[in-house]
């Protein structure tokens, strides 16, 4: 577990429309027992579909032991095989408890208001 001083570390998962929920969401849950910032990037609808479906499920692992956790979702501009693409990042990390900190990570940066975004596929 991070002391107050050390910045946690950020493990990144890639979620396809083919990956499993509950495989990746105990990846999460594994993740975040460990002290660790997950990032999830998925591309795509059916990679986001499941990305979500992961922290839901991830959720249900770790509510029960008394953690709970938030998911900031972004988007990020991507190169896959010489192409940009549009994908969504979700940060997903401990939720702090009433009146103290939250766990300070940096945070995926996000594109300007004024670029074009691509279509996602």
């Amino acid at each position: 577990m991070p002391t107050d001083s050390a910045k946690p570390e950020i493990g990144c998962l890639k979620v396809s429309s083919k990956s499993s929920p509950a495989s990746v969401a105990g990846a999460i849950a594994g993740m975040i027992k460990d002290g660790s910032v997950v990032e999830i990037q998925a591309v795509g609808a059916g990679a986001v579909n499941q990305a979500v479906k992961a922290i839901a499920i991830s959720r249900g692992f770790l509510s029960p032991i008394g953690i709970e956790i938030v998911c900031v979702p972004a988007f990020a501009d991507i190169v896959i095989d010489g192409e940009y693409r549009t994908a969504i990042r979700f940060g997903v990390e401990r939720r702090a408890p009433h009146g103290a900190p939250a766990a300070t990570a940096t945070p995926a940066p996000a594109a300007k208001a004024d670029e074009p975004r691509a279509a996602l596929a």
